[in-house]
């Protein structure tokens, strides 16, 4: 029997950036309208949000734990992507939204992957 978990690194205090894929393609045609040459731009609404409360909505959502795992266990469950599961990435969208004049305005991460349609067969 395979029991099915939505695992965090830890405390699960790592925090990932995360934007509406609607919003991202807003601040990227204004970056391309109004960038200047050689800047980098942030398309980014939340500047981090902790990996625990992704993996806890998920679980929640597919009926299933959210635990916390060891950065050993960690490894052996999400492969080669362990590095990214315990990585805090903050990032700040402050100077893009002056530069540019945007604005995020979709749903926030939480809230856009508690939607049931993410789950629907």
């Amino acid at each position: 029997m395979v029991i099915q978990v939505r695992a965090y690194v830890g405390e699960g205090s790592n925090r990932w950036p995360a934007v509406h894929n609607v919003d991202a393609a807003r601040v990227f045609r204004l970056a391309l309208e109004r960038g200047m040459p050689g800047v980098r731009y942030h398309a980014v609404a939340e500047e981090g949000v902790p990996f625990k409360q992704v993996a806890e909505v998920i679980g929640r959502r597919l009926g299933v734990p959210a635990i916390s795992l060891s950065p050993l266990a960690a490894r052996r469950h999400f492969g080669l992507y362990a590095g990214y599961a315990r990585e805090d990435g903050p990032a700040s969208s402050t100077l893009t939204c002056e530069w540019l004049g945007w604005r995020p305005e979709g749903p926030s991460l939480l809230a856009d992957i508690d939607r049931p349609e993410y789950y629907e067969p």
